[in-house]
């Protein structure tokens, strides 16, 4: 396997682990720890209290599950990795951010989908006991 060929493979995977690094991080790290929730109380609490609220409001609506719902639809619709990669990832997100059902089921209808378009962009191996052209060989 080239060096071009392995990143095309793996990159989408590792980037996909990265993604539910940075939102166990994202939950466990800035939504959950009470003195943070507190800083946010207050109206003079700092910047990042509106990307905090954002976040709640998105998990508690659901929002995020039918979000990356709506994409699983559309990465089976149309044949783009990019799109079924959205879809793994937001799947992803959506799990760790409280959107259980439906993250699930983005996260391995989108994982299925870009292996698939993966395994079909890859060649297949020459068969090396098939005859080239068709041509048939005289015997000797």
């Amino acid at each position: 396997m080239t060096a071009k060929r392995f990143v095309s493979v793996f990159l989408p995977w590792l980037m996909l682990a990265a993604v539910g690094v940075l939102s166990a991080w994202l939950r466990y790290g800035f939504i959950e720890p009470p003195a943070l929730a507190h800083l946010c109380d207050d109206r003079n609490g700092p910047a990042s209290c509106s990307l905090r609220q954002f976040i709640v409001v998105g998990f508690n609506s659901y929002g995020f599950g039918f979000a990356a719902l709506a994409i699983t639809l559309l990465a089976l619709i149309w044949k783009k990795p990019a799109l079924a990669w959205l879809a793994a990832a937001l799947g992803m997100f959506a799990l760790v951010m409280y959107c259980y059902d439906a993250g699930a089921v983005a996260l391995l209808i989108g994982s299925l989908r870009l292996l698939r378009l993966q395994a079909d962009r890859m060649a297949t191996p020459i068969d090396e006991h098939r005859q080239r052209n068709q041509q048939v060989q005289a015997q000797p």
